[in-house]
C-alpha cells in the first residue's frame, strides 16, 4: 500500500452531522497512510477538538449568523448564507496554513472539501492549491442529481402531483415522487440551483471521493465515470467507518450518545429489537409521533427509540406520549435522546433499523447486515430508500406516510414473517461484500491506494 511520505492534507467539512462524520473518518484513513491532517471547521455546529483525534490540527473559522439567519428553516437559503459568510474567513485560514509551508516538513498536498461549499474552488485556485471533493452521500443519488437537466428537459421537473407514482424510465427504479428531493420549506428552483452548483463544483475538481463500494453501487459509479465526470479520477473507498484504525476515544457526534441503551440491549433476545432513529435533522409532527408510538407498541417487538431534542415539532416528546404509554410497555421499550449508532447496529439484539435513510445510516446498517424500514424525509434519502427496497432488497419502505397499522404490519413483515427471512439473507450477503472490499486486493483497498498515489502526484 502506497504511503504518503510526510505530506499534509487540509479537510473542510460542511457543518452538519451527516457531512462531518465521513469527512473526519476520511481524515483518519489518510492519517493512517502517513499524511498530516489539518481540519478547518466553522463555529456553526462547532466541533469540539478535545473529543476528536489528537493527531490532527484544528482551525476554527467564524461564521457570524444573526439570530434571524440562524433560525431560518429553508435549508437552501441557510446554505447560501453560510457559503457567503464563509468565503473570507476560509481564505484567511487557508492563507495562514499555506504560509506555514515555507518552513514546514509537511507541505500541503491538497484541500478536500464538500461540494456544497460553492466557494472553495475559486479560493483554492487563487492559491494554486489542488482541490478534491468528498461526496458524503451515495453514488446513486449523485447520478440522479446530475441528471436533473435531462429530467427537466423530459418534463419530470418541476414535479406535478398527478405523476408521483410514475416510473422515471431513464433512472429505473426511481419514481417521480423520489425526485421530490427538495427539503421542506424550500423553493424547488433554489434547490435545483444548489444541485447544479454541486455538480459543477465537482466537475472542476482534481478528483471525487465516495464513501461507498463497487459491489454496492457499481452501476451508479460506472454511470458517473462515463456520463457525468469522465475527466476526473473517482475513488470509491468506503465504507469509511470500517476502514483504517478505530479510535474509540474520539467522537465526532454533535450530540452526546446515551450508553444506557447498550446495557438495555444486553437484556434482549437476539435479533428481537427494532432500532428507530431518524437522524440529526428530520422533524415529525405530533400526529406522526403518536402513529409511530402506537405502531411500535402494537408490533409486539421490543424497540429502542431515539427521540432527540427537536424531533417532535412544537412539543416535548414526554408530553406527546399518551398517558401511561411507557408504563404499559414496561421493559419492552427504551427511549434515549441520542444513541451510539454504530455500536447499536452491531449489537446481536438488533433485528431491524427504522431509518430516515441518510447515507451514513444506510451504509452503517448495510455493514452490520441489519434489514431496514425506510421513511425518507428529504434530499438524497428518497433515492437511498428506493435502492434499499427495490434494488438491494434489504428493507421495506413505508410508501404512503406513517400510519400505526402500516407501521405494525411492516415491522412484523420484516422481523417475524417469511418475507423478512429472505430480506435478512440478502442483508447478510451484502454485509459480506462490504467486508470483502476492504481486504487486500478488494475494490476499496485498491481505490484507497489509488487515492494516495493521486494526492502525491498533484
Amino acid at each position: 500500500m502506497e504511503q504518503s511520505k510526510g505530506r499534509r492534507v487540509i479537510l473542510f467539512p460542511m457543518p452538519f452531522q451527516g457531512h462531518i462524520n465521513p469527512m473526519l473518518e476520511l481524515a483518519k484513513i489518510l492519517h493512517s497512510k502517513g499524511f498530516s491532517i489539518a481540519i478547518i471547521y466553522t463555529n456553526v455546529n462547532s466541533l469540539n477538538p478535545s473529543t476528536l483525534n489528537p493527531n490532527f490540527t484544528y482551525h476554527s473559522i467564524p461564521v457570524d449568523l444573526t439570530e434571524n439567519e440562524a433560525s431560518i428553516k429553508d435549508p437552501t437559503l441557510r446554505l447560501s448564507i453560510i457559503n457567503a459568510k464563509c468565503v473570507e474567513p476560509f481564505r484567511e485560514c487557508l492563507s495562514g496554513l499555506l504560509s506555514d509551508d515555507v518552513n514546514s516538513e509537511d507541505p500541503v498536498a491538497c484541500l478536500i472539501s464538500d461540494p456544497l461549499f460553492d466557494f472553495t474552488r475559486s479560493v483554492a485556485e487563487s492559491f494554486k492549491l489542488p482541490r478534491i471533493v468528498l461526496r458524503t452521500g451515495g453514488a446513486a443519488s449523485l447520478a440522479v442529481f446530475a441528471a436533473f437537466p435531462l429530467l427537466k428537459e423530459k418534463g419530470y421537473l418541476p414535479i406535478t402531483d398527478s405523476r408521483l407514482e410514475e416510473l422515471v424510465t431513464e433512472l429505473s427504479p426511481i419514481k417521480v415522487k423520489d425526485l421530490r428531493a427538495a427539503m421542506p420549506n424550500c423553493d424547488p428552483e433554489d434547490f435545483y440551483r444548489v444541485i447544479t452548483n454541486m455538480v459543477n463544483e465537482t466537475k472542476a475538481s482534481h478528483g471525487l471521493i465516495f464513501n461507498t463500494f463497487e459491489d454496492l453501487e457499481g452501476q451508479a459509479l460506472a454511470t458517473i465515470r462515463q456520463e457525468y465526470y469522465p475527466n476526473i479520477p473517482i475513488f470509491s473507498l468506503g465504507p469509511f467507518h470500517k476502514c483504517g484504525p478505530t479510535t474509540s476515544s474520539s467522537s465526532t457526534s454533535l450530540l452526546s450518545p446515551d450508553q444506557s441503551c447498550i446495557s438495555w440491549l444486553n437484556t434482549q433476545a437476539q435479533k428481537s429489537v427494532a432500532y428507530v432513529s431518524f437522524g440529526s435533522v428530520a422533524k415529525i409532527d405530533h400526529a406522526q409521533f403518536l402513529e409511530i408510538a402506537w405502531g411500535l407498541a402494537n408490533s409486539g417487538q421490543p424497540f429502542l427509540w431515539v427521540v432527540r431534542p427537536g424531533l417532535v415539532q412544537e412539543s416535548d416528546w414526554h408530553e406527546a406520549l399518551p398517558n401511561g404509554f411507557l408504563e404499559v410497555l414496561y421493559e419492552r421499550v427504551h427511549i434515549v435522546k441520542w444513541a451510539p449508532q454504530k455500536e447499536v447496529l452491531a449489537h446481536p439484539a438488533v433485528g431491524a433499523f427504522w431509518t430516515h435513510c441518510g447515507w451514513n445510516s444506510t451504509l452503517e446498517s448495510i455493514c452490520e447486515g441489519v434489514p431496514m424500514i425506510c421513511t425518507p424525509c428529504f434530499g438524497d434519502q428518497m433515492v437511498n430508500a428506493r435502492f434499499v427496497s427495490d434494488v438491494w432488497k434489504v428493507g421495506l419502505q413505508l410508501e404512503h406516510g406513517i400510519e400505526r397499522g402500516e407501521v405494525e404490519r411492516t415491522i412484523r413483515r420484516l422481523m417475524v414473517e417469511k418475507e423478512g427471512v429472505e430480506i435478512k439473507e440478502r442483508a447478510l450477503n451484502l454485509m459480506e461484500k462490504a467486508n470483502h472490499c476492504l481486504k487486500e486486493g478488494g475494490s476499496s483497498y485498491l481505490s484507497l491506494d489509488g487515492l494516495v498515489k493521486h494526492i502525491l502526484s498533484l
